[in-house]
């Protein structure tokens, strides 16, 4: 059901404030998750487990703080809303610490080359800035309906906060600067976002109305002017959209690339005997690595095959690897 009254509203700071009588418990308890939450993260990272990395995302307090930051907002409670983008921001240094420190414990180095968690957040797109913010708007609503707050669990598995956040700091630590930048910019992307979702939920569903909140006459000691944080948010929301949106173009186009090379080349190679194993797009060109017997197919062949295919400007790379089949007999007399 849907509890806007003022005794909702109640429960809702009592579910995301830290303040109160039992406000140190609360905090301790925050912290504690929290590295407990990005040491999973960094091990699930480092020995690429999806699960171990799921496991992470469920401990994770971050969350609360987040929406947190909207309820504030919406309730103009500048108390809370200090408190939570300051847990926000501590939680989010705390992670990407505990990330480096845990990368210099790995033999290798923790990169997207050699690891599929690092490569899964390190290029974020405009889906996932979609999913943040219909994680948002769930987690919003899960808040309001006391009737849907079973789903939590599940809100907090659908996004990715810990995780990017551990590989910042483990792709710092490998000294892979622009892979760190582009996990930091999904976790922003994500929190942005799921602060955007949710003012607008409580906004849509009247929460500030609310008897107890501060239009109804009990504002807090040093008010602030609502408009001027949501505008923040939005803000931060257009901020990362650019960027977004230039990793999507940027990632589509060589998804388009690699495609139309894959087909040109596999039926090449095929009548030779030959098989594509990868087809990765690249600042030299789309590099094309396949495997077979000797002798290597004529790569004037392919050429001539994808200038034919309206593919004059796009330049392949082939890495021919001969795959050879050699018998060691039993020498006699050993």
């Amino acid at each position: 059901m849907v509890d806007v009254t003022a005794a909702g509203v109640q429960r809702m700071r009592d579910q995301l404030f830290i303040e109160g009588p039992d406000a140190v418990r609360r905090m301790s308890r925050f912290w504690i998750l929290l590295v407990l939450a990005a040491i999973i993260a960094s091990a699930g990272v480092i020995s690429d487990s999806t699960a171990t990395v799921i496991g992470a995302m469920i401990v994770a307090p971050l969350m609360g703080p987040i929406v947190g930051i909207a309820l504030a907002v919406v309730l103009m409670d500048r108390a809370n809303l200090v408190r939570s983008v300051l847990l926000v921001v501590g939680g989010a240094v705390a992670v990407v610490g505990i990330g480096y420190l845990a990368g210099l414990f790995s033999i290798l180095p923790v990169v997207a080359a050699n690891n599929s968690q690092v490569a899964a957040r390190v290029a974020p797109r405009l889906l996932d800035l979609i999913a943040a913010l219909a994680t948002g708007v769930v987690g919003a609503i899960a808040l309001i309906r006391s009737d849907i707050s079973d789903t939590l669990p599940g809100v907090a598995v659908a996004i990715s906060l810990v995780p990017p956040l551990a590989v910042v700091g483990l792709t710092a630590e490998a000294g892979a600067w622009a892979e760190s930048g582009g996990a930091l910019l999904l976790f922003v992307a994500n929190v942005s976002a799921i602060m955007a979702a949710a003012v607008a939920v409580m906004a849509i569903y009247g929460v500030f109305r609310i008897p107890g909140s501060a239009d109804a006459g009990s504002p807090p000691a040093r008010p602030f002017r609502r408009s001027s944080a949501v505008l923040v948010i939005a803000v931060l929301v257009l901020l990362v959209l650019l960027p977004l949106a230039l990793t999507t173009v940027t990632a589509t186009t060589s998804a388009v690339a690699e495609q139309d090379v894959r087909d040109v080349v596999e039926p090449w190679a095929a009548r030779t005997g030959w098989k594509v194993e990868t087809v990765q797009d690249g600042p030299d060109g789309v590099r094309v690595r396949l495997i077979g017997p000797l002798p290597a197919p004529d790569p004037e062949a392919a050429r001539n095959q994808l200038d034919a295919a309206g593919l004059q400007s796009t330049a392949v790379v082939l890495e021919l690897v001969p795959e050879q089949r050699l018998e060691i007999p039993v020498r006699s007399g050993s």
